[in-house]
């Protein structure tokens, strides 16, 4: 016979605002890394980076941007040029 784990608020809204709150810190943990990682790569090939610029993908919280950016950040001869194609107009 299998016994399963009682938890004491299951199913109701106490759960379910822990489980969300849960998910979106892992989210948030994720976003931060991958942002690390972003400036890093810049930091390890001499590209000065502006506090703005450092604001902006540290409060980044779209994963796909930030692997974008990561990726990018291999070529790019100035901070700047992560972002030039997601100007308007460009």
């Amino acid at each position: 016979m299998s016994v399963g784990t009682y938890f004491p608020g299951r199913g109701t809204l106490i759960e379910e605002t822990f489980l969300k709150g849960k998910a979106e810190g892992k989210a948030e943990g994720e976003a931060h890394g991958r942002a690390q990682g972003v400036l890093r790569v810049l930091e390890k090939r001499g590209i000065p980076t502006q506090p703005e610029t450092r604001d902006r993908i540290t409060n980044c919280t779209d994963l796909d941007t930030l692997d974008r950016w990561f990726d990018r950040a291999f070529t790019v001869s100035t901070a700047d040029e992560l972002f030039e194609e997601e100007e308007p107009g460009q």
